[in-house]
């Protein structure tokens, strides 16, 4: 396996590809609806500007590297409240500078060099989030794409992988709910992972920062598995944020939370190579994780998107609306998603994110290639006027 030795050979990111293939592309409609980036538009809560300007003074200061006492123990707070898991916020939990920082860390910090002799392999769901291949090929690991498919259920069966290969596995990135398609883990997909894991001893690493926002049930979450199964919490680092649940990703707030040994090693390649959050911005997000009103109220807001979904798209053969996230994994009537994705853009004036671009070519193709992802994050005249668009020039 040849692996990359500069980041300029890595695969271009989506965005820019996006950038490249519209050009200068004028849109097809004078109202264009941008629907690419999963980037919250619902208004933050109003207390944050508050304690900010309460706390403003400690600006002044280095902020603890670790994360100030009352930004961890409101993290441990909504751990309980969550998911009923009990951690240690001295030993347990650590701040993090956006959750980005962590997913990439973690591996920095955690994947041996060797694993059963071999080079260490990485598993990551494809469709993915792009850091997590960039973590692996940044330790000199191999990252495998596992396809995540209607055929799985949209989540990795890392079950039905080779033996051989699950040995050298040194840890698996898993996204639930899922980016792009909405999927959530269920308490047996948990329970399964966490005995595949502790069979092959690996690590998983749970990215959950999609975790409240949903319609209906709360999604499961690796945590309570932990809980419900007595596993050993070094199996696992969950990550959640901010950035979706209160609006919040200006403020770059997240955590990890895991075993003490596993954050004590986190917590040394931090003391080296994080960027705190200013303690003003802590203080803001303590409050944050305290407060279930406004993420109460953020799910409404979302719930009527998913319903506008479901009316204007709904009865299209094979479009599914997810159970949680704010994107759409729509299908391609034509099977090409960047064609797709021109033609919404030039003819209806809706940007849209070819799925191609979000996944990795394997054995079976790339899985992302007869999808588009569309957020649904703009104001709901917004999403309804682009979803209108959509279905008019692509289902009909």
């Amino acid at each position: 396996m040849k692996l990359p030795k500069r980041f300029s050979e890595l695969p271009e990111y989506a965005f820019p590809r996006l950038r490249r293939l519209l050009g200068d592309r004028a849109p097809g409609s004078n109202a264009p609806v941008e629907m690419t980036i999963g980037d919250p538009r619902h208004d933050p809560p109003g207390f944050v500007a508050e304690v900010i300007a309460e706390h403003a003074a400690g600006f002044r200061g280095y902020p603890p590297n670790d994360g100030a006492p009352e930004l961890l123990e409101a993290c441990a707070r909504w751990l309980d409240r969550r998911y009923g898991y009990a951690a240690d916020p001295a030993t347990d939990i650590l701040v993090l500078n956006g959750t980005r920082e962590g997913l990439y860390n973690t591996t920095m910090a955690l994947c041996p060099e060797r694993k059963a002799g071999q080079v260490p392999a990485i598993l990551t769901p494809n469709p993915f989030y792009q850091v997590y291949a960039v973590a692996a090929l940044s330790v000199g690991a191999e990252p495998v794409y596992v396809d995540a498919t209607a055929e799985t259920g949209h989540l990795p069966d890392f079950s039905a992988l080779d033996p051989a290969l699950l040995d050298r596995t040194a840890e698996v990135y898993v996204c639930s709910p899922a980016n792009p398609q909405g999927a959530v883990a269920s308490l047996d997909y948990w329970s399964r992972l966490l005995e595949l894991a502790e069979r092959h001893d690996f690590k998983i690493l749970a990215d959950e920062c999609y975790a409240e926002i949903y319609v209906g049930a709360p999604p499961t979450g690796v945590l309570e598995a932990v809980r419900v199964t007595g596993a050993d919490p070094e199996r696992v680092v969950a990550f959640h944020s901010l950035s979706k649940r209160s609006n919040l990703a200006g403020l770059r707030s997240g955590f990890a939370v895991s075993g003490p040994g596993n954050i004590r090693q986190m917590k040394q390649l931090r003391n080296y190579s994080g960027a705190p959050l200013p303690l003003p911005l802590q203080m803001a997000a303590a409050a944050a994780w305290d407060d279930e009103a406004h993420v109460v109220e953020n799910r409404r807001l979302y719930a009527a998107k998913f319903a506008a979904a479901e009316r204007i798209l709904g009865d299209i053969p094979g479009v599914t609306i997810p159970e949680a996230g704010f994107f759409l994994w729509l299908p391609v009537p034509t099977g090409d998603g960047e064609a797709a994705a021109l033609r919404l853009w030039t003819e209806a004036g809706v940007k849209v994110l070819p799925g191609a671009y979000l996944a990795r070519d394997t054995a079976g193709g790339n899985p992302g290639t007869h999808f588009v992802r569309v957020a649904l994050v703009a104001p709901l005249d917004d999403v309804e006027a682009g979803l209108t668009r959509l279905r008019d020039h692509l289902y009909i």
